[in-house]
């Protein structure tokens, strides 16, 4: 294991003047989890995440944590360089990608320090194939497992990943994702529950024979679609029935897809429950390996999400309005859990705008590493408490929609008659507006009411900042790689 620390040398050490040593740091990022879906929260008494209510009682929770877009693919990309996507023209799933080498990942500014590094779990920055700088490999990972989401319409299937299951889909494969995993680069078949094979990859990753401090990130495909994907056992425990993921006859993907969502899936939010809950065991999984290996107190553990909850794969948002693919606040602000014993208090609960752009930041303060370039600020002094905010002022832009929030107060835009807000109101069963809104956020946290008229200063204000926001974006996107 890594070469850290025990608390009693821990305390030994610093009591000598020596320095602490630098933390592990486990970054783990879940799919469409629904902002009220945390059994802590108390809001749905189906919802069961003992392992992250464990993360929220003994770390620091954010009650304004953003991502930097409502879909996965530039929030995933805009996290992992720890800055807007939109300065090398990231901006929806159409022409969204992993930064190119201007922009280092984190991974390869942690392993610049020393750092170990491995990947397991969902990538879709955009549509890169293997050997792209979008895999794992060619992105500053030492050791890695994963599937290319984007090579499978952003899903991965949780229970299949194989040739034969290639064969047995024919042309559905690629709708139904069981294309096999990648293990470092070379294709792996994988017939069982993938979010369990997911853990069991980075928990051999976090206990293998190590001089170096590690940073492992985990990004469970958990809970995105397909959510009745569960292994038998599971099905029969729950008394929940089995479901085939295709059926001949079927005569376009989308015709398929619409039956198999809400509100047409019946025991939906039991099968997306059961999921999440399957995803926190295995989340409790690395937290109890963390302390067996006795580094728990100085492994830094980062849980949020790629965007907000998808209500048509049953993710619930209360009190916040909207949905994944939308700007409202459902779609954009997302559970923020941060634990680190030897440094961090527990049980707190932060209110000040924090975005997935600051992991990076912060862990590479708490690493030594250089923060030069980066959007995203270190959160360190603000999760102890010794700090305000870090910032007062957040930007999201897909082109057809964007919002800006400054403060208590928010400012939004969609295109009216957009074809992308069309057929997400088609397909994905959500509203994302029309036109520009202005919303009170203290007052009005659900987003009920247009106060344009009311205040147009803040209007004329934000709209400026807006603009300014977007030059520095274009002067970013404009310089050549």
């Amino acid at each position: 294991m890594p070469a850290l620390l025990s608390g009693e040398e821990r305390d030994d050490a610093n009591s000598g003047g020596a320095a602490r040593p630098r933390p592990n740091i486990l970054l783990i990022v879940s799919d469409d989890h629904g902002y009220a879906d945390r059994s802590a929260l108390g809001l749905d008494p189906e919802v069961r995440t003992p392992a992250l209510d464990r993360l929220a009682a003994e770390g620091v929770g954010c009650d304004e944590a953003y991502v930097t877009a409502p879909v996965c693919s530039p929030s995933r990309a805009g996290l992992i360089a720890g800055a807007y996507q939109q300065r090398w023209g990231a901006h929806w799933f159409d022409d969204s990608s992993m930064a190119g080498p201007e922009h280092p990942s984190l991974a390869e500014r942690l392993r610049d320090v020393g750092y170990s590094t491995g990947y397991y779990g969902k990538v879709h920055y955009g549509a890169e194939r293997e050997g792209d700088r979008g895999a794992p490999p060619q992105h500053g990972f030492d050791d890695s497992f994963y599937g290319l989401a984007g090579q499978s319409m952003g899903r991965l299937n949780y229970l299949r990943h194989s040739g034969a299951a290639v064969a047995e889909y024919g042309g559905a494969a690629k709708a139904m994702a069981v294309q096999p995993m990648s293990a470092g680069g070379e294709p792996v078949e994988v017939e069982r529950f993938l979010t369990d094979e997911i853990a069991d990859r980075a928990a051999a990753f976090i206990a293998a024979v190590d001089e170096r401090p590690f940073f492992a990130m985990v990004a469970f495909n958990a809970v995105h679609n397909f959510c009745w994907q569960l292994p038998d056992d599971e099905l029969e425990a729950r008394g929940l029935p089995k479901l085939e993921d295709w059926y001949p006859g079927a005569s376009e993907y989308l015709d398929w897809y619409d039956g198999a969502i809400s509100p047409n899936l019946p025991n939906g939010r039991a099968y997306y429950l059961a999921q999440l809950e399957l995803m926190d065991r295995q989340v409790g999984r690395l937290l109890e390996l963390l302390d067996e290996l006795g580094v728990g107190d100085d492994t830094i553990v980062v849980y949020t999400t790629d965007n907000g909850g998808s209500r048509c794969n049953f993710g619930v948002n209360t009190p916040l309005r909207g949905s994944k693919y939308t700007l409202y606040e459902g779609g954009v602000r997302v559970p923020f859990l941060v634990r680190w014993p030897a440094a961090l208090p527990g049980g707190v609960v932060r209110d000040g705008l924090v975005s997935s752009m600051d992991i990076a930041a912060t862990a590479l303060a708490a690493a030594g590493g250089d923060v030069d370039g980066l959007d995203g600020h270190d959160l360190l002094g603000f999760l102890r408490g010794d700090d305000g905010p870090v910032r007062d002022e957040l930007h999201w832009d897909c082109r057809w929609q964007w919002s800006v929030r400054q403060g208590r107060w928010k400012l939004g835009w969609v295109e009216p008659g957009s074809p992308h807000a069309e057929e997400i109101r088609r397909v994905e069963h959500t509203e994302p507006g029309d036109g520009l809104r202005l919303v009170d956020l203290v007052a009005d946290p659900s987003e009920e009411r247009d106060v344009r008229a009311e205040h147009p200063e803040v209007v004329a204000e934000l709209t400026a900042a807006r603009r300014r926001w977007r030059a520095e974006m274009d002067r970013s996107s404009a310089v050549p790689s």
